[in-house]
């Protein structure tokens, strides 16, 4: 019997060892079913993303209207409170005072992340519980899991970055006009959005690393036996 019982667990093992493609189909699967619940994980990551993206535009937008060094625009910016040196004290305030917005930005996406992919992974004990009893690894499950939050961090830092673009455009042309088209820092934005989303993509997969270690590690009787 112990005989048969080490040779039916190494069998197990050799099942459990599924290619990544499986896991990548697995996990799509489990989004699709889950949609509602994926998109309130994704809620959080996109206005996280947003708000930052939102900071990054509205500087680059700014610099490229006080770079254009023209009479009205520098009128204009005066008016709204905004310094039109380049190398004045003030100026240098404003950029300190960029710098902690984007920091401060940065926590909100952290702590975004991290939270919406706790709760995601949380609300899901009893699943891994039942994977766990049909033979699959801690290795397995926290694939699974990260695939998932890559996906939803994908996708949501993209919207995230679309959304923070787009109103910080209504926003800026509110309180500039039309002028912004004209010295409009595409090259700079584009920089920002790429970061953007590499920044929200890479914060995905790592706030997800706790929460999935942690359930993978459950014993599966306990993961069955946690409420919903």
């Amino acid at each position: 019997m112990a005989t048969q019982a080490q040779s039916g667990g190494a069998e197990i093992d050799q099942q459990i060892v599924l290619p990544l493609s499986k896991a990548v189909e697995i996990s799509m699967k489990s989004l699709k079913i889950r949609l509602g619940r994926s998109l309130i994980t994704m809620s959080g990551i996109i206005l996280a993303i947003a708000f930052l993206m939102s900071i990054w535009t509205s500087s680059a937008i700014v610099d490229g209207l006080r770079g254009a060094d023209d009479a009205k625009i520098n009128l204009l910016l005066q008016r709204k409170g905004i310094e039109t040196g380049t190398g004045t004290e003030a100026a240098n305030e404003e950029r300190a005072k960029n710098t902690w917005l984007v920091v401060l930005s940065l926590l909100v996406c952290v702590v975004g992340i991290v939270n919406s992919m706790l709760m995601s992974v949380t609300e899901r004990f009893r699943e891994i519980g039942t994977m766990k009893c049909l033979g699959a690894l801690d290795s397995f499950i926290i694939k699974l899991f990260v695939l998932e939050s890559s996906f939803q961090g994908t996708v949501g830092t993209v919207i995230g970055v679309v959304v923070g673009f787009l109103l910080t455009i209504l926003m800026s042309m509110g309180s500039y006009g039309t002028v912004i088209f004209d010295h409009f820092p595409a090259l700079d934005i584009l920089k920002w959005g790429v970061l953007a989303i590499v920044i929200g993509s890479v914060l995905s997969v790592i706030g997800a690393i706790y929460p999935s270690y942690t359930a993978a590690r459950m014993e599966p009787v306990d993961a069955m036996r946690v409420d919903q």
